[in-house]
Order: structure tokens, then sequence, then C-alpha cells
């Protein structure tokens, strides 16, 4: 393309929901996309790739699948393509592992000459109806101005550390760093405190505890009452829906708020697998040691860090049902706090452009698009509060992009599966129904 060309779209970040528009969009001919990330190249959570771990969701919620089961970008076609589709087929599991998950998508990037990774936004400007993008190459410095008639922010989430937490103690991570420290913490942390109820606190843990040495003391410790699976019950699977995004998108910004509240244990919870993993493991410690050096304690509020002390760091918490604070000491503190959406810097221009909520957040259209008019600026990753927590789920991916795509098109290029939960979430149509006499 030459430096007057302008785009239909362009797609910024490149993570496994941008990299899935840039898959459904690429045989579209009409369609001229472009998109980029700072990064040097795709790695997925490079910092948690643990051996033997999988995904949360079956291999069709890949980049394509859901939306096109014939793509050339699939996953099946990929394991085809490298000679491991028979060896997939034999080994019988939905659930592939992550480290697969991360070379099926640098595949799929070598497919796609559209995505260009060096390249930072710096600035977006809005001129006669056109979006100009201003970047900057990360390795040789060079400055380039794109233009578009659309923007996708992939921008993704980014680990979320509590504020009262002491900033630059090498001592103190999140989980998403763990393997970049992990042989330190082996030879090094004589004791490990992890905090977390969630699945990357899990995984860390369990991997501590298969791999530490006899003088390691490792503790656990989790806010809620107790460490829960994520619920993965087929009925409660169709939460994951059409359906249900369009039943949870026509509720009011309170009820909305309600309803997250109470959804905890379907997408913040541990695989259910790897809680039983991890009991067994210590119940075979326990058979010739009746001490192997554990801690684990549900109901209990990190307060505070301090990190005054060279030799350890002191670790303040309440027992929040007895509510009776308690100490413990950690040479080291992993931190599995979660992620939370940042919204980037690059958009300050263009502010006037955007619709915000009483809180401030984006005011998400329908069409997951936050600007004024309704279909220039769209969002991935960033619609929680309006569109429920499916906005995390790799399952519905393929879901969002297609809506996107058909929505840019102005019409229907991948089909929308409208009605496939056998519940009902809205029960407006029985109340309008007239009453029966008896």
């Amino acid at each position: 393309m030459n430096k007057e060309t302008v785009y239909n779209v362009i797609g910024i970040g490149i993570g496994p929901f941008n990299l899935g528009l840039a898959a459904l969009s690429h045989p579209i001919p009409e369609l001229k996309t472009l998109f980029l990330d700072q990064r040097d190249g795709f790695d997925w959570h490079p910092g948690l790739m643990i051996d033997h771990v999988t995904l949360q969701t079956p291999f069709l919620c890949d980049c394509v699948s859901m939306a096109d089961p014939t793509s050339p970008l699939s996953l099946l076609n990929y394991l085809k393509e490298t000679n491991r589709l028979y060896k997939f087929f034999i080994r019988e599991n939905f659930f592939i592992p992550r480290k697969e998950y991360n070379k099926y998508c640098q595949w799929v990037i070598e497919q796609l000459p559209e995505c260009r990774f060096s390249t930072q936004v710096t600035d977006i400007d809005y001129e006669n109806g056109i979006y100009i993008v201003s970047t900057i190459d990360t390795k040789t410095k060079e400055k380039q101005i794109f233009k578009t008639e659309r923007l996708i922010l992939g921008t993704g989430t980014q680990p979320h550390i509590p504020s009262f937490i002491p900033k630059n103690d090498a001592r103190i991570m999140h989980t998403s760093s763990y393997l970049y420290r992990k042989e330190e913490l082996l030879s090094q942390g004589k004791k490990i405190a992890v905090i977390g109820s969630g699945q990357s606190a899990a995984e860390v843990f369990y991997d501590l505890l298969q791999n530490r040495d006899e003088t390691t003391e490792l503790g656990w410790y989790s806010r809620p009452d107790r460490f829960f699976p994520m619920e993965y019950s087929k009925l409660t699977l169709e939460l994951t829906s059409p359906d249900y995004v369009e039943y949870f998108y026509n509720r009011n910004e309170t009820a909305r708020k309600s309803i997250l509240s109470k959804q905890q244990a379907q997408f913040k919870g541990i695989n259910y697998d790897l809680i039983n993993d991890i009991y067994d493991f210590i119940y075979d410690l326990n058979i010739d040691n009746a001490d192997p050096k554990l801690t684990i304690i549900p109901n209990s509020q990190l307060d505070s860090v301090n990190n005054d002390n060279p030799g350890s760091l002191h670790l303040d918490f309440t027992q929040l049902e007895q509510e009776v604070p308690y100490e413990q000491e950690a040479d080291y503190v992993i931190l599995g706090t979660g992620y939370r959406y940042h919204e980037p810097s690059f958009l300050k221009n263009i502010q006037s452009r955007i619709k915000r909520d009483s809180n401030g957040l984006f005011s998400v259209n329908r069409n997951y698009s936050i600007d004024e008019n309704g279909g220039e600026i769209y969002v991935l990753h960033a619609e929680v509060h309006t569109h429920s927590y499916i906005s995390t789920d790799l399952g519905m991916a393929a879901y969002r992009n297609s809506f996107i795509i058909n929505d840019i098109l102005g019409r229907e290029h991948y089909k929308i599966e409208k009605k496939i939960a056998f519940q009902d979430f809205d029960v407006e149509k029985y109340a309008e129904l007239p009453t029966a006499k008896i």
C-alpha cells in the first residue's frame, strides 16, 4: 500500500482477539486492513507458559473455526500442515496445551501480511472523516503515518498490582512474570507466598509445589472463603452465547453490575482437575512427611506488605470471617491479582469522538463500537461492563469478530447464530402473552 492508502480498518494490538479479526478479514477482498503491535512478535503470556498447562476452552475456540469451520487458518488445518493431526486425534482431548495454542497463533500470523509488529502507535487524530494513525518503528525509530476509516482497539489488559504493594521491589512479582523468575525463586526463595484464588495463582503454586526442594516453605492465600472451581457445567456454559450477550446488554447499568458480581465462579475460578491435582500431590507428600512446609489459608485479605526489612517481606492479612488480623513472612511474594484494562494514551486526541457512561467507562454499543456515530471505533476485551464476562472468553471471540465484520460490511458475511441456548434468559415475550383462562 502506498502512503495515500486509506484502510477500511486498522487494528491496534495483535493479541488473540485482534488476530482472529485479522484472520477472518483476510479472505474478504473489499476490506483493506492493517494490524499493528508494538511488540517484536506474538508470544502469548510467555511468563505463564508452564509445561502441561492447557487452555480453559476447547480447541474450536481458535481464531476462525466458530465463525468459519472451513477456513484454512483453523487449528485443525495447522495440525495437518505441521503433521500433528493424527497425534491430536489419538490424544482425544478437546483442550490443547497452551504452548500449542501459542505456536498455532504464530503460524496464523505467518499467513497474514497485514499484521505488523515492532510498530508502536503514538497518536491518533481525526480529519475529514479519516483517522490519522501516527506510529514509530521500535527498532529503527522511523516514523510513519497510516490513514483509516475505522479503528479496532485490541490492546488487551495489563497485570494488575494493588496500589498498596511496594513499588520496584524485586522480591514482589506478578504471576505474569513467573517463568522469568522461576529459577531464582527455586534457588533463593526459602519462603514463598502466592496470593490469589484464580487459575494463574493455582498454576504457579502447583508448579512450585512440584519443583521446590525440601527446605522451601510455600504459602497460598486466597480472599474468597474457599479455593473454588471454575464452573463448567453445560447449562452454565450457555452463558457464553449470543443469547446471553443480548440479554445482558439490554439490562441497565445497575443490573449489569449486580449480575457481574455474582459470576465469579464461572470466569474467575480454578480448573477443577487442577484443584484435585494439587490436593492429591499434597496428600502424597503427607504420607512420608507430616509437615510438608505448606500454609494454605482461604478467607485471607492481604492488607499490606512491608519491605523495610532487607531480609524478608512482612505480610499483614485479615481473616475475613473471623475478622482477625494475622502476619506472615516471605522471601518472595507472587501476586495472582489478575489483569485490568488500561485505556491507551494514544486516544487522547480523539476523546471527543468517544462515548462515556456515568462512570467514565466506554459506553459500548451493541455492535462493540464506542464512537458517537456507532461504527468507527470498535473495542475488543474492553466491554465487560456492557457485554458481560463473555468479553474475556476465547470461545466468544469469533462471534464478536463476525459481528464487527458484518457491521462494517453492512451485510452478513459470516453467519451469526442467534438462538443457541436451550434456556430463555429474557422472559419479556412471556410477559406479553395474554393471561390464560382457566
